[in-house]
Protein backbone atom coordinates (compact mmCIF):
# COMPACT_ATOMS: atom_id res chain seq x y z
CA UNK A 1 0.00 0.00 0.00
CA UNK A 2 2.80 2.14 0.61
CA UNK A 3 3.97 1.82 -3.10
CA UNK A 4 0.27 2.93 -3.87
CA UNK A 5 0.97 5.98 -2.02
CA UNK A 6 3.71 6.91 -3.34
CA UNK A 7 2.44 6.55 -7.50
CA UNK A 8 -0.68 8.00 -6.30
CA UNK A 9 1.24 11.06 -4.64
CA UNK A 10 3.50 11.26 -7.86
CA UNK A 11 0.55 11.32 -10.02
CA UNK A 12 -1.46 13.80 -8.12
CA UNK A 13 1.97 16.63 -8.24
CA UNK A 14 2.07 15.23 -12.12
CA UNK A 15 -1.42 15.42 -12.36
CA UNK A 16 -2.05 18.79 -11.38
CA UNK A 17 0.51 20.32 -13.03
CA UNK A 18 -0.62 18.59 -16.14
CA UNK A 19 -4.25 19.31 -15.83
CA UNK A 20 -3.70 22.88 -14.80
CA UNK A 21 -1.01 23.61 -17.83
CA UNK A 22 -3.14 21.87 -19.85
CA UNK A 23 -5.93 24.14 -18.66
CA UNK A 24 -4.03 27.29 -19.43
CA UNK A 25 -2.93 25.88 -22.31
CA UNK A 26 -6.73 25.37 -23.67
CA UNK A 27 -6.66 29.47 -23.08
CA UNK A 28 -4.82 29.16 -26.50
CA UNK A 29 -7.75 27.73 -28.47
CA UNK A 30 -9.92 30.12 -27.93
CA UNK A 31 -7.40 32.93 -28.28
CA UNK A 32 -6.59 31.08 -31.82
CA UNK A 33 -9.89 29.95 -33.17
CA UNK A 34 -11.30 34.07 -32.04
CA UNK A 35 -8.29 35.85 -33.86
CA UNK A 36 -8.12 33.09 -36.76
CA UNK A 37 -11.49 32.31 -37.81
CA UNK A 38 -12.52 28.92 -38.90
CA UNK A 39 -13.21 29.79 -42.25
CA UNK A 40 -9.31 31.06 -42.54
CA UNK A 41 -8.01 27.73 -42.05
CA UNK A 42 -5.39 29.18 -40.43
CA UNK A 43 -5.89 27.02 -37.17
CA UNK A 44 -5.80 23.73 -39.27
CA UNK A 45 -1.87 25.39 -40.35
CA UNK A 46 -1.16 25.19 -36.29
CA UNK A 47 -2.95 21.67 -35.99
CA UNK A 48 -0.74 20.17 -38.79
CA UNK A 49 2.70 21.60 -37.87
CA UNK A 50 2.29 20.36 -34.59
CA UNK A 51 1.08 17.49 -35.37
CA UNK A 52 4.09 16.81 -37.64
CA UNK A 53 6.08 17.98 -34.62
CA UNK A 54 5.09 15.30 -32.31
CA UNK A 55 5.61 12.72 -34.86
CA UNK A 56 9.40 13.72 -35.59
CA UNK A 57 9.90 13.97 -31.68
CA UNK A 58 9.60 10.51 -31.38
CA UNK A 59 12.14 9.60 -33.82
CA UNK A 60 14.67 11.76 -32.45
CA UNK A 61 14.09 10.55 -28.98
CA UNK A 62 14.18 6.98 -29.81
CA UNK A 63 12.78 5.32 -27.41
CA UNK A 64 15.34 6.58 -24.94
CA UNK A 65 13.67 7.64 -22.50
CA UNK A 66 11.86 4.26 -21.41
CA UNK A 67 15.59 2.96 -21.60
CA UNK A 68 16.56 5.15 -19.49
CA UNK A 69 14.54 4.09 -16.76
CA UNK A 70 14.88 0.25 -17.86
CA UNK A 71 19.12 0.95 -17.69
CA UNK A 72 19.33 3.50 -14.56
CA UNK A 73 17.55 1.11 -12.45
CA UNK A 74 19.69 -1.91 -13.06
CA UNK A 75 22.19 -2.77 -10.02
CA UNK A 76 24.99 -3.26 -12.46
CA UNK A 77 24.72 0.42 -14.29
CA UNK A 78 25.87 3.86 -12.81
CA UNK A 79 22.88 5.44 -13.26
CA UNK A 80 25.15 8.48 -14.23
CA UNK A 81 26.85 6.90 -16.93
CA UNK A 82 23.79 5.81 -18.37
CA UNK A 83 22.46 9.60 -18.35
CA UNK A 84 25.59 11.16 -19.90
CA UNK A 85 24.94 7.91 -22.39
CA UNK A 86 21.41 8.98 -22.91
CA UNK A 87 22.02 12.25 -23.26
CA UNK A 88 24.83 12.18 -25.77
CA UNK A 89 22.61 9.95 -27.85
CA UNK A 90 19.91 12.08 -28.31
CA UNK A 91 21.71 15.34 -28.37
CA UNK A 92 23.83 13.86 -31.26
CA UNK A 93 20.63 12.44 -33.50
CA UNK A 94 18.75 15.69 -33.11
CA UNK A 95 21.84 18.00 -33.42
CA UNK A 96 22.34 16.01 -37.24
CA UNK A 97 18.81 15.98 -37.97
CA UNK A 98 18.51 19.70 -37.27
CA UNK A 99 21.47 20.52 -39.57
CA UNK A 100 20.47 18.50 -42.45
CA UNK A 101 17.03 19.90 -42.54
CA UNK A 102 17.95 23.44 -42.49
CA UNK A 103 20.17 22.77 -45.27
CA UNK A 104 17.27 21.11 -47.12
CA UNK A 105 14.61 23.65 -45.60
CA UNK A 106 13.05 25.19 -49.64
CA UNK A 107 12.56 21.53 -51.02
CA UNK A 108 10.96 19.67 -47.60
CA UNK A 109 8.77 23.30 -47.46
CA UNK A 110 7.77 22.91 -50.89
CA UNK A 111 6.60 19.18 -50.52
CA UNK A 112 4.89 19.64 -47.39
CA UNK A 113 2.94 22.42 -48.87
CA UNK A 114 4.38 25.48 -47.04
CA UNK A 115 6.52 26.71 -50.20
CA UNK A 116 5.03 30.44 -49.67
CA UNK A 117 5.87 30.61 -45.70
CA UNK A 118 9.28 27.97 -45.19
CA UNK A 119 10.44 29.77 -42.06
CA UNK A 120 7.69 27.97 -40.24
CA UNK A 121 9.05 25.23 -40.91
CA UNK A 122 12.57 26.22 -39.96
CA UNK A 123 11.02 27.57 -36.83
CA UNK A 124 9.50 24.37 -35.54
CA UNK A 125 12.41 22.04 -36.51
CA UNK A 126 14.52 23.76 -33.71
CA UNK A 127 11.88 23.24 -31.46
CA UNK A 128 12.14 20.12 -31.90
CA UNK A 129 15.31 19.32 -31.77
CA UNK A 130 15.53 21.32 -28.22
CA UNK A 131 12.42 19.15 -27.40
CA UNK A 132 13.95 16.05 -27.93
CA UNK A 133 17.35 17.02 -26.07
CA UNK A 134 14.92 17.97 -23.41
CA UNK A 135 13.04 15.27 -23.15
CA UNK A 136 16.13 13.09 -21.41
CA UNK A 137 16.66 15.81 -18.63
CA UNK A 138 12.75 15.98 -17.70
CA UNK A 139 13.43 12.29 -17.79
CA UNK A 140 16.44 12.34 -15.07
CA UNK A 141 14.28 14.49 -12.73
CA UNK A 142 11.32 11.53 -12.75
CA UNK A 143 14.34 9.33 -12.08
CA UNK A 144 15.14 11.45 -9.47
CA UNK A 145 11.64 11.88 -7.78
CA UNK A 146 12.06 15.68 -8.20
CA UNK A 147 8.44 15.59 -9.69
CA UNK A 148 8.07 19.76 -8.09
CA UNK A 149 10.48 20.90 -10.21
CA UNK A 150 9.82 18.45 -13.54
CA UNK A 151 6.01 20.31 -12.82
CA UNK A 152 7.04 23.48 -12.38
CA UNK A 153 9.17 23.88 -14.83
CA UNK A 154 6.45 22.52 -17.23
CA UNK A 155 4.09 24.97 -15.78
CA UNK A 156 6.61 28.09 -16.75
CA UNK A 157 6.48 26.91 -20.60
CA UNK A 158 2.94 26.93 -20.52
CA UNK A 159 2.23 30.16 -18.49
CA UNK A 160 5.09 32.08 -20.46
CA UNK A 161 3.29 30.90 -23.82
CA UNK A 162 0.28 31.91 -22.72
CA UNK A 163 1.11 35.52 -22.28
CA UNK A 164 3.28 36.28 -25.55
CA UNK A 165 0.19 34.83 -27.31
CA UNK A 166 -2.21 36.96 -25.06
CA UNK A 167 0.61 40.10 -25.78
CA UNK A 168 -0.17 39.50 -29.00
CA UNK A 169 -2.90 37.88 -30.60
CA UNK A 170 -5.45 39.75 -27.82
CA UNK A 171 -3.43 43.06 -27.20
CA UNK A 172 -1.72 43.73 -30.23
CA UNK A 173 -4.85 42.19 -32.39
CA UNK A 174 -2.33 40.42 -34.73
CA UNK A 175 -3.33 37.84 -37.11
CA UNK A 176 -0.15 36.20 -38.23
CA UNK A 177 -0.40 32.14 -37.67
CA UNK A 178 3.59 32.18 -38.06
CA UNK A 179 3.56 34.26 -34.66
CA UNK A 180 2.61 31.27 -32.41
CA UNK A 181 5.36 29.20 -34.04
CA UNK A 182 7.78 32.25 -32.76
CA UNK A 183 6.39 32.44 -29.49
CA UNK A 184 6.94 28.65 -29.40
CA UNK A 185 10.57 29.44 -30.20
CA UNK A 186 11.27 31.86 -27.03
CA UNK A 187 9.57 29.37 -24.24
CA UNK A 188 10.89 26.45 -25.45
CA UNK A 189 14.81 28.44 -25.39
CA UNK A 190 13.79 29.68 -21.59
CA UNK A 191 12.76 26.19 -20.34
CA UNK A 192 16.72 24.69 -21.77
CA UNK A 193 17.99 27.30 -19.98
CA UNK A 194 16.50 26.61 -17.24
CA UNK A 195 17.34 23.01 -17.38
CA UNK A 196 21.57 24.06 -17.57
CA UNK A 197 22.04 22.59 -13.92
CA UNK A 198 20.45 18.92 -15.04
CA UNK A 199 23.16 19.27 -18.03
CA UNK A 200 25.97 19.92 -15.85
CA UNK A 201 27.76 18.90 -12.46
CA UNK A 202 28.73 15.18 -14.89
CA UNK A 203 31.10 14.08 -16.70
CA UNK A 204 29.99 13.89 -20.12
CA UNK A 205 31.19 9.74 -20.94
CA UNK A 206 29.60 8.01 -23.94
CA UNK A 207 29.90 4.58 -23.09
CA UNK A 208 29.52 2.62 -26.46
CA UNK A 209 28.54 -1.10 -25.42
CA UNK A 210 26.08 0.41 -23.11
CA UNK A 211 24.80 2.42 -25.88
CA UNK A 212 24.54 -0.66 -28.49
CA UNK A 213 22.27 -2.38 -25.43
CA UNK A 214 20.22 0.81 -25.04
CA UNK A 215 19.38 1.54 -28.85
CA UNK A 216 18.89 -2.82 -28.74
CA UNK A 217 16.21 -2.39 -26.06
CA UNK A 218 14.77 0.89 -27.32
CA UNK A 219 14.77 1.92 -30.85
CA UNK A 220 11.51 -0.95 -31.31
CA UNK A 221 9.76 1.50 -28.76
CA UNK A 222 9.96 3.88 -31.39
CA UNK A 223 7.89 2.19 -33.36
CA UNK A 224 5.57 1.69 -30.57
CA UNK A 225 6.19 5.70 -29.89
CA UNK A 226 4.90 6.07 -33.35
CA UNK A 227 1.88 3.90 -33.44
CA UNK A 228 0.94 5.76 -30.55
CA UNK A 229 1.62 9.24 -32.45
CA UNK A 230 0.37 8.74 -35.64
CA UNK A 231 -3.23 7.40 -33.42
CA UNK A 232 -3.18 10.83 -32.47
CA UNK A 233 -1.93 13.30 -34.84
CA UNK A 234 -1.43 10.83 -37.73
CA UNK A 235 -5.18 12.09 -38.85
CA UNK A 236 -3.73 15.32 -38.89
CA UNK A 237 -0.92 15.16 -40.82
CA UNK A 238 -2.50 12.69 -43.89
CA UNK A 239 -5.67 14.93 -43.83
CA UNK A 240 -4.44 17.62 -46.16
CA UNK A 241 -3.11 15.07 -48.91
CA UNK A 242 -6.07 12.89 -49.10
CA UNK A 243 -9.04 15.63 -48.39
CA UNK A 244 -10.20 16.19 -51.98
CA UNK A 245 -10.73 20.24 -51.34
CA UNK A 246 -7.35 21.81 -50.57
CA UNK A 247 -8.82 24.97 -49.12
CA UNK A 248 -11.75 23.47 -47.22
CA UNK A 249 -8.79 20.86 -45.46
CA UNK A 250 -7.10 23.76 -43.37
CA UNK A 251 -10.59 24.52 -42.53
CA UNK A 252 -11.97 20.94 -41.52
CA UNK A 253 -8.69 20.24 -39.99
CA UNK A 254 -8.88 23.42 -37.63
CA UNK A 255 -12.72 22.55 -36.55
CA UNK A 256 -11.34 18.47 -35.84
CA UNK A 257 -7.99 20.09 -34.02
CA UNK A 258 -9.85 22.55 -31.90
CA UNK A 259 -12.62 20.20 -30.90
CA UNK A 260 -10.21 17.37 -30.13
CA UNK A 261 -8.34 19.44 -27.80
CA UNK A 262 -11.60 19.36 -25.41
CA UNK A 263 -11.05 15.46 -25.42
CA UNK A 264 -7.13 15.89 -24.36
CA UNK A 265 -8.89 16.51 -20.60
CA UNK A 266 -8.55 12.81 -20.80
CA UNK A 267 -4.87 12.59 -22.65
CA UNK A 268 -3.92 14.95 -19.13
CA UNK A 269 -4.90 12.26 -16.73
CA UNK A 270 -3.29 9.35 -18.71
CA UNK A 271 -0.01 11.47 -19.37
CA UNK A 272 0.19 12.26 -15.55
CA UNK A 273 -0.30 8.58 -15.00
CA UNK A 274 2.66 7.71 -16.87
CA UNK A 275 5.09 10.16 -16.01
CA UNK A 276 4.91 8.67 -12.21
CA UNK A 277 3.85 4.81 -13.53
CA UNK A 278 6.72 4.66 -15.46
CA UNK A 279 9.84 4.82 -12.50
CA UNK A 280 7.13 3.21 -10.32
CA UNK A 281 7.12 0.03 -12.38
CA UNK A 282 11.02 0.17 -13.42
CA UNK A 283 11.56 0.39 -9.98
CA UNK A 284 9.52 -2.29 -8.20
CA UNK A 285 9.98 -4.60 -11.00
CA UNK A 286 12.48 -6.87 -8.87
CA UNK A 287 10.08 -6.98 -6.05
CA UNK A 288 7.67 -10.16 -5.60
CA UNK A 289 4.31 -8.50 -5.45
CA UNK A 290 4.80 -6.55 -8.34
CA UNK A 291 2.56 -8.31 -10.49
CA UNK A 292 -0.60 -7.22 -7.41
CA UNK A 293 0.70 -4.19 -7.98
CA UNK A 294 0.69 -3.68 -11.29
CA UNK A 295 -2.86 -4.79 -11.68
CA UNK A 296 -4.39 -2.71 -9.20
CA UNK A 297 -3.00 -0.20 -10.59
CA UNK A 298 -4.80 -1.10 -13.91
CA UNK A 299 -7.61 -1.04 -12.15
CA UNK A 300 -7.49 2.53 -10.48
CA UNK A 301 -6.17 3.73 -13.51
CA UNK A 302 -9.54 2.49 -15.44
CA UNK A 303 -11.61 3.37 -12.60
CA UNK A 304 -10.32 7.34 -12.81
CA UNK A 305 -10.31 7.41 -16.66
CA UNK A 306 -14.05 6.44 -16.96
CA UNK A 307 -14.39 9.47 -14.17
CA UNK A 308 -12.65 11.67 -16.23
CA UNK A 309 -15.18 10.52 -19.43
CA UNK A 310 -18.11 11.22 -17.58
CA UNK A 311 -16.94 14.52 -16.42
CA UNK A 312 -16.09 15.72 -19.77
CA UNK A 313 -19.40 14.64 -21.58
CA UNK A 314 -21.57 15.65 -18.83
CA UNK A 315 -20.30 18.50 -19.03
CA UNK A 316 -19.44 19.23 -22.85
CA UNK A 317 -22.01 22.01 -23.07
CA UNK A 318 -20.04 24.57 -21.15
CA UNK A 319 -17.05 23.33 -21.98
CA UNK A 320 -17.44 23.90 -25.50
CA UNK A 321 -17.44 27.60 -24.94
CA UNK A 322 -13.30 26.96 -24.75
CA UNK A 323 -13.34 27.43 -28.58
CA UNK A 324 -15.09 29.81 -30.95
CA UNK A 325 -18.91 29.28 -31.98
CA UNK A 326 -17.70 28.13 -35.65
CA UNK A 327 -15.81 25.36 -34.60
CA UNK A 328 -19.01 23.65 -32.57
CA UNK A 329 -19.92 21.66 -35.40
CA UNK A 330 -16.69 19.58 -34.79
CA UNK A 331 -17.98 18.27 -30.95
CA UNK A 332 -19.30 15.06 -32.02
CA UNK A 333 -16.07 13.07 -32.26
CA UNK A 334 -15.26 14.73 -28.42
CA UNK A 335 -16.33 11.01 -26.87
CA UNK A 336 -14.82 9.06 -29.96
CA UNK A 337 -11.75 10.45 -29.33
CA UNK A 338 -11.72 10.31 -25.34
CA UNK A 339 -12.68 6.45 -25.65
CA UNK A 340 -9.53 6.24 -27.52
CA UNK A 341 -7.17 7.56 -25.68
CA UNK A 342 -8.54 5.11 -22.61
CA UNK A 343 -7.97 2.61 -24.74
CA UNK A 344 -4.39 3.97 -25.54
CA UNK A 345 -3.36 4.53 -21.42
CA UNK A 346 -4.35 0.60 -21.12
CA UNK A 347 -2.56 0.12 -23.43
CA UNK A 348 0.57 1.67 -22.01
CA UNK A 349 -0.36 0.08 -18.87
CA UNK A 350 -0.58 -3.16 -20.62
CA UNK A 351 2.92 -2.82 -22.43
CA UNK A 352 5.28 -3.13 -19.45
CA UNK A 353 5.46 -6.78 -19.27
CA UNK A 354 7.54 -6.66 -22.82
CA UNK A 355 9.46 -3.94 -21.29
CA UNK A 356 10.19 -5.93 -17.69
CA UNK A 357 11.05 -9.13 -20.31
CA UNK A 358 13.10 -7.15 -22.39
CA UNK A 359 11.02 -8.40 -25.18
CA UNK A 360 10.16 -4.93 -26.89
CA UNK A 361 9.67 -6.20 -30.31
CA UNK A 362 6.66 -7.46 -29.47
CA UNK A 363 5.90 -3.90 -28.80
CA UNK A 364 6.47 -3.35 -32.54
CA UNK A 365 4.41 -5.67 -33.77
CA UNK A 366 1.75 -4.24 -32.09
CA UNK A 367 2.75 -0.26 -33.06
CA UNK A 368 3.14 -2.06 -36.97
CA UNK A 369 -0.72 -3.43 -36.76
CA UNK A 370 -2.26 -0.71 -35.08
CA UNK A 371 -0.28 1.67 -37.74
CA UNK A 372 -1.60 -0.06 -40.45
CA UNK A 373 -5.26 0.56 -39.39
CA UNK A 374 -5.13 4.26 -38.41
CA UNK A 375 -2.91 5.11 -41.95
CA UNK A 376 -5.21 2.65 -44.23
CA UNK A 377 -8.68 3.69 -42.57
CA UNK A 378 -7.57 7.46 -42.41
CA UNK A 379 -6.47 7.50 -46.25
CA UNK A 380 -9.60 5.62 -47.26
CA UNK A 381 -12.18 7.04 -45.43
CA UNK A 382 -11.26 11.02 -44.73
CA UNK A 383 -12.34 11.51 -48.82
CA UNK A 384 -16.26 10.17 -47.97
CA UNK A 385 -16.36 11.24 -44.18
CA UNK A 386 -13.99 13.52 -43.43
CA UNK A 387 -12.81 14.31 -39.55
CA UNK A 388 -15.31 11.37 -38.35
CA UNK A 389 -13.28 9.12 -40.23
CA UNK A 390 -10.14 10.45 -38.39
CA UNK A 391 -11.90 10.02 -34.70
CA UNK A 392 -12.69 6.37 -35.89
CA UNK A 393 -9.38 5.40 -37.04
CA UNK A 394 -8.16 6.15 -33.59
CA UNK A 395 -10.44 4.49 -32.03
CA UNK A 396 -10.00 1.29 -33.79
CA UNK A 397 -6.23 1.75 -34.04
CA UNK A 398 -5.88 1.77 -30.11
CA UNK A 399 -8.10 -1.00 -29.71
CA UNK A 400 -6.90 -2.99 -31.84
CA UNK A 401 -3.16 -2.60 -30.23
CA UNK A 402 -4.96 -3.12 -26.70
CA UNK A 403 -6.62 -6.55 -27.06
CA UNK A 404 -3.03 -7.74 -28.50
CA UNK A 405 -1.35 -6.60 -25.95
CA UNK A 406 -3.18 -8.16 -23.14
CA UNK A 407 -3.92 -11.88 -24.91
CA UNK A 408 -0.49 -12.20 -25.67
CA UNK A 409 1.07 -10.40 -22.45
CA UNK A 410 -1.61 -12.76 -20.40
CA UNK A 411 0.50 -16.02 -22.32
CA UNK A 412 4.07 -14.29 -21.48
CA UNK A 413 3.69 -12.93 -18.46
CA UNK A 414 0.44 -13.32 -16.91
CA UNK A 415 -0.95 -11.05 -14.50
CA UNK A 416 -4.79 -11.51 -12.95
CA UNK A 417 -6.27 -8.14 -13.52
CA UNK A 418 -9.76 -7.55 -11.74
CA UNK A 419 -11.78 -8.02 -14.90
CA UNK A 420 -14.81 -8.43 -13.02
CA UNK A 421 -14.76 -5.28 -11.55
CA UNK A 422 -13.41 -3.18 -14.09
CA UNK A 423 -16.58 -4.24 -16.43
CA UNK A 424 -18.81 -3.82 -13.93
CA UNK A 425 -17.32 0.01 -13.45
CA UNK A 426 -17.43 0.25 -17.41
CA UNK A 427 -21.14 -1.15 -17.54
CA UNK A 428 -21.94 1.85 -14.78
CA UNK A 429 -20.41 4.14 -16.59
CA UNK A 430 -22.21 3.19 -19.59
CA UNK A 431 -25.22 3.51 -18.22
CA UNK A 432 -25.17 6.66 -16.75
CA UNK A 433 -23.43 7.87 -19.78
CA UNK A 434 -26.71 7.05 -21.90
CA UNK A 435 -28.87 8.31 -19.08
CA UNK A 436 -27.19 11.60 -19.01
CA UNK A 437 -26.17 12.39 -22.10
CA UNK A 438 -28.56 9.71 -24.25
CA UNK A 439 -31.61 11.87 -22.99
CA UNK A 440 -32.87 15.30 -23.95
CA UNK A 441 -33.99 16.85 -20.65
CA UNK A 442 -35.34 20.15 -22.43
CA UNK A 443 -33.85 22.73 -20.22
CA UNK A 444 -29.51 22.88 -20.12
CA UNK A 445 -29.43 23.69 -16.30
CA UNK A 446 -31.98 20.55 -15.94
CA UNK A 447 -29.80 18.81 -17.62
CA UNK A 448 -26.43 19.93 -15.97
CA UNK A 449 -28.72 18.87 -12.52
CA UNK A 450 -29.49 15.10 -13.85
CA UNK A 451 -25.73 14.63 -14.82
CA UNK A 452 -24.04 16.16 -11.81
CA UNK A 453 -26.25 13.24 -9.85
CA UNK A 454 -25.48 10.85 -11.90
CA UNK A 455 -21.48 11.53 -11.75
CA UNK A 456 -22.00 11.76 -8.07
CA UNK A 457 -23.68 7.61 -8.27
CA UNK A 458 -20.70 6.57 -9.93
CA UNK A 459 -18.18 8.68 -7.58
CA UNK A 460 -19.80 6.75 -4.11
CA UNK A 461 -19.95 3.26 -6.10
CA UNK A 462 -15.96 3.85 -6.10
CA UNK A 463 -15.99 4.95 -2.56
CA UNK A 464 -18.18 2.12 -1.67
CA UNK A 465 -15.90 -1.06 -3.32
CA UNK A 466 -12.29 0.87 -3.86
CA UNK A 467 -11.81 3.27 -2.02
CA UNK A 468 -13.34 3.75 1.20
CA UNK A 469 -13.16 7.44 2.87
CA UNK A 470 -10.85 5.77 5.54
CA UNK A 471 -8.10 5.35 3.07
CA UNK A 472 -7.67 8.49 2.66
CA UNK A 473 -5.33 9.85 5.50
CA UNK A 474 -6.86 13.73 5.65
CA UNK A 475 -10.58 12.54 5.77
CA UNK A 476 -9.76 9.49 8.16
CA UNK A 477 -8.83 12.56 10.76
CA UNK A 478 -12.46 13.57 10.63
CA UNK A 479 -14.37 10.15 10.53
CA UNK A 480 -12.57 8.34 13.65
Amino acid sequence: MAELKSLVKDTAIYGVSSIVGRFLNYLLVPIYTLSLPASTGGYGVITNLYSITALILVFLTCGMETGFFRFANKVEEDPQRVYATTLINVGGISLVFLTLCLILLHPIAGVMGYASNPWYLGIMLIIIAMDAIQSIPFAFLRYQKKALRFASLKMLFIVLSIVLNIVYFVILKGRNVGAAFVINLICTTIIMLCLIPQLRGFKYVWDKALARRMFGYSLPIVILGVAGIINQVGDKIIFPFVYPDKAEADVQLGIYGATSKIAMIMAMFTQAFRFAYEPFVFGKSQDKDNRKMYAQAMKFFIIFALLAFLAVMFYLDILKFVIGEGYWSGLRVVPIVMIAEIFMGIYFNLSFWYKLTDETKWGAYFSLTACAIVILMNIFLIPRYGYMACAWAGFTGYAVAMFLSYFVGQKKYPIRYDLRGIALYTLLAAALFGLGYGIDYGYLWLALLIRTVLLLIFVAYIVKHDLPLKQIPFINRFIR
